[in-house]
């Protein structure tokens, strides 16, 4: 496990809730951890994905009478991650600490979220998940062999959209960016007012000049809704830390306009996260410097200054240099 106080102590999305059915334990990695999600009915669990006796993977274990049983000598665990029988000594009664690490764990968003640590807050928001008007997609996941911080800063980055979304998010003909203002409080960063000209902002193929406003909830959590004179397409995202050079993206897109199809909408998002990864994956340092003289900077770059001087302050060292 990575020693992170910042990121063990926050929520991270490992799974879709779907993908976890009653009595199919499904192995996940998180911080470098190795996690067990299984269902016993209407519970869910995560746990360290190791059997106490000789460190197999309990993952590839079964359920059975709301039970999870190693695959190699048997040992039963009960909900709360105790031993309750070694097969092998039927009358023995297992100590106290035959008990695996049991970590938090809830659904929300469809997605499941674990923490390893004692997190002070809950799940970040997504504003338009309660709202009707909206429909909402999932998409993803997407793996990124680079750093959360980094692909986090990319999520951040309007000024690429003209070279890395040509013809979609961006034209290189139109890449000015105009003033905007940044404020970070101890909720996070939000940046406001960021106007830009997308040839094809949503999928739909109807161009139009855009006004963003982007919020960092959490380090690995970020979130914008963009409008054109009234439409709103909205985006959550979430990096999940799998290592520190290992990162899956999730995301879901709000729209309060349009026809598309759920495939469509995940066929755009798809051909977008294709340009970004290999952009991504290619920066040097691969760890996001939080020293600003690292790196030049200019006057659109106000948020991605912002998202790196909140995580020096946070004292966030995962994935950053």
């Amino acid at each position: 496990m990575l020693n992170d106080p910042i990121l063990l102590n926050d929520w991270h999305v490992v799974a879709y809730s779907q993908d976890i059915e009653e009595g199919k334990p499904v192995g996940v990695r998180l911080l470098d951890e190795e996690l067990v999600l299984w269902r016993a009915g209407e519970t869910l669990h995560a746990w360290r994905d190791l059997c106490l006796h000789r460190g197999t993977r309990l993952s590839l274990g079964r359920v059975e009478n709301s039970s999870l049983i190693c695959p190699y000598h048997g040992w039963t665990y009960n909900q709360e991650g105790r031993c309750i029988r070694f097969p092998a000594h039927p009358n023995q009664k297992p100590p106290a600490t035959a008990c695996v690490k049991v970590y938090q764990v809830q659904e929300k968003y469809g997605w499941v979220w674990v923490s390893l640590g004692n997190p002070s807050h809950d799940i970040a928001p997504f504003p338009q998940w309660e709202d009707q008007a909206f429909h909402k997609v999932n998409c993803g996941p997407y793996s990124f062999h680079a750093s959360g911080p980094r692909a986090i800063e990319n999520f951040l980055d309007v000024t690429h959209f003209p070279f890395v979304h040509q013809g979609l998010l961006g034209d290189p003909a139109h890449p000015e960016v105009n003033d905007y203002e940044v404020e970070t409080t101890a909720q996070g960063v939000t940046a406001r007012d960021i106007s830009v000209w997308q040839p094809d902002p949503d999928g739909t193929g109807r161009g139009a000049r855009v006004t963003y406003t982007y919020k960092v909830l959490r380090p690995l959590t970020a979130y914008f809704v963009k409008s054109s004179t009234g439409p709103r397409f909205a985006m959550y995202f979430t990096i999940t830390p799998v290592a520190e050079r290992s990162s899956i993206a999730w995301m879901y897109v709000a729209m309060d306009y349009g026809n598309l199809t759920d495939d469509q909408v995940r066929q755009f998002q798809d051909d977008i996260i294709k340009q970004d990864i290999p952009i991504v994956e290619s920066q040097r340092p691969e760890l996001l410097p939080l020293d600003l003289q690292a790196e030049l900077h200019l006057r659109s770059d106000r948020t991605a200054i912002a998202y790196r001087k909140w995580l020096r302050e946070l004292g966030l060292t995962f994935g950053t240099a």
